[in-house]
């Protein structure tokens, strides 16, 4: 399932709810410019998914189509397979990493990233003697997340991890660039990248 079906599936969602919402509101959602959820929506219109139709304040309301009700279920379906065989690959990969790390004595481990990376690698550490010392997240507006602390990425070097795991993909470069900057060794630090392998 690519970034395309799923951002139709979000949308198709979002239209749904009959919420009315403005291509602003789906944009902000999205975390897209409102220029792709234009196009998006001409896309998606033209293709039968959706009437647009007038509302009072000038504003237009989408109405899901049966068709566009088939396409919703069928990336449904195809999103569920996906997240599974995703969660499954990372457990996976996780696990394999985490017992290496284990077997190689390593005691302490911090997470970069507060997201659903961390929680799945979080399962993963539970079957080895590895401690979490806390999760590194300028963006969690939460004190404590999977029972350890959430610490500020200005504060990484001062942690005194043996490794660091970056379960952010999205803020990969960001985060590698800073904990190197910080003096923290390029072998201390993994990515559980956008597939869900550890590099």
């Amino acid at each position: 399932m690519d970034t395309q079906d799923i951002r139709t599936l979000k949308i198709l969602e979002e239209i749904e709810n009959g919420q009315a919402p403005s291509q602003r509101d789906l944009a902000g959602k999205l975390d897209v410019s409102l220029g792709l959820v234009n196009s998006f929506i001409k896309r998606l219109t033209q293709k039968g998914y959706f009437k647009v139709t007038t509302i009072p304040r000038n504003r237009v309301k989408y109405i899901l189509t049966p068709k566009g009700a088939a396409e919703k279920a069928r990336l449904t379906y195809e999103f569920i397979q996906y997240s599974f065989t995703f969660y499954k690959r990372v457990r996976e990969n996780t696990g394999k990493f985490f017992k290496e790390l284990e077997a190689r004595g390593v005691k302490t481990a911090a997470f970069c990233g507060a997201g659903e990376l961390a929680e799945i690698a979080y399962v993963s550490l539970q079957e080895t003697s590895i401690s979490l010392v806390c999760i590194i997240d300028d963006q969690c507006s939460k004190s404590r997340v999977l029972g350890v602390p959430v610490r500020p990425l200005g504060q990484a070097e001062s942690l005194g991890c043996e490794h660091y795991l970056i379960t952010a993909p999205e803020s990969a470069s960001k985060i590698r660039g800073f904990l190197e900057d910080a003096g923290i060794a390029a072998d201390k630090i993994f990515l559980v990248n956008s597939s869900g392998r550890i590099e």
